[in-house]
């Protein structure tokens, strides 16, 4: 199914030029998998500034550059880069660890978890809400990220939330709507600081998804108590 929601122009500039915090990126990472549209944007940005770079006066490097360089080669994030494993595999490289599924997550008849994805830890997920799961998701390259995975019953809602920063959402399957629309398989949803809302899952189907968090989220009421281990 094609995404009809993607990140925006800003966040692809980010992720292009490399500036893009960990949790964020790797949800970027999970949508380009998925959407053409989206890794041709990319591969456009980088072109762009591969071309300003060339055009600018070079200077001297640190002594130590050759070797940082090759050590954020070998970095975990730039090992699950999409673009790099493809790279990586067509070379005959071991592909990253897939983790097994993680206590409290049962996948729909078709459905496998994105490579980007099962390529982490996924912790335990655990009731926060009727109806309401979730699991943290692990990122050896940056521990305090704040990536989650949610399983959400159909015709629920997430408890009314606002946050301090930018949130990111990756639809994995099933669908939700919001006061802005409807989101479904494949799409990411990027919402501001400004937006406070309680989104609400599809009545025909449980819907599993991934949040990224540039910021904080605040949870209304009880929920904010009982997920404040968990951000």
């Amino acid at each position: 199914m094609s995404a009809s929601t993607h990140p925006g122009t800003e966040t692809l500039l980010r992720y292009a030029a490399g500036t893009l915090p960990a949790g964020p990126r790797l949800l970027v990472d999970v949508h380009l998998e998925g959407c053409p549209e989206c890794r041709a944007t990319v591969a456009r940005l980088m072109s762009v500034g591969g071309a300003l770079l060339e055009a600018c006066e070079p200077l001297a490097l640190a002594p130590d550059a050759l070797d940082r360089a090759l050590a954020r080669l070998d970095s975990p994030s730039t090992r699950r880069n999409p673009a790099a494993l493809h790279h990586a595999e067509a070379a005959g490289a071991t592909p990253p660890k897939r983790w097994p599924l993680p206590e409290g997550l049962k996948l729909p008849p078709g459905v496998v978890l994105p490579p980007a994805i099962a390529s982490r830890r996924i912790g335990r997920l655990v009731p926060v809400a009727p109806g309401v799961r979730l699991g943290l998701v692990h990122l050896e390259e940056d521990p305090d990220a704040q990536v989650l995975l949610f399983r959400i019953a159909p015709g629920r809602a997430i408890p009314q939330h606002t946050h301090a920063g930018l949130e990111f959402t990756h639809v994995i399957c099933g669908g939700f709507s919001d006061p802005d629309g409807h989101y479904g398989p494949g799409d990411l949803v990027e919402c501001d600081a400004d937006v406070d809302h309680s989104p609400r899952v599809d009545d025909d189907g449980e819907c599993i998804c991934l949040a990224a968090f540039d910021g904080r989220i605040r949870f209304r009421g009880l929920l904010g108590m009982v997920t404040r281990p968990f951000l």
